[in-house]
């Protein structure tokens, strides 16, 4: 796997560091695809972390709507009725 150092500039594959001004045309286009690759899967994950937080708020919201007597308004931002 390829990884970057910031301060130079220098890409260390596999323990082995390189300058990407001695990487061919081909070579450098294979790390600018691997770099946005990675920043889009570090984007996704950050989609994810909230997805998967609203996902349990919304449950949570439902096991105690369901759990609660009859009658009784939910709290929060649940409170407006919900229509289908």
């Amino acid at each position: 796997m390829t990884e970057q150092t910031e301060t130079n500039n220098v890409i260390s594959i596999n323990g082995k560091d390189y300058n990407p001004n001695d990487m061919t045309s081909e070579q450098q286009y294979i790390v600018n695809q691997l770099r946005d690759l990675q920043s889009k899967a570090d984007n996704l994950k950050f989609q994810l972390d909230q997805l998967s937080a609203a996902q349990r708020m919304f449950t949570d919201a439902l096991i105690k709507s369901v759990e609660s007597p009859e009658g009784e308004a939910p709290e929060g931002p649940l409170q407006e009725k919900v229509v289908n």
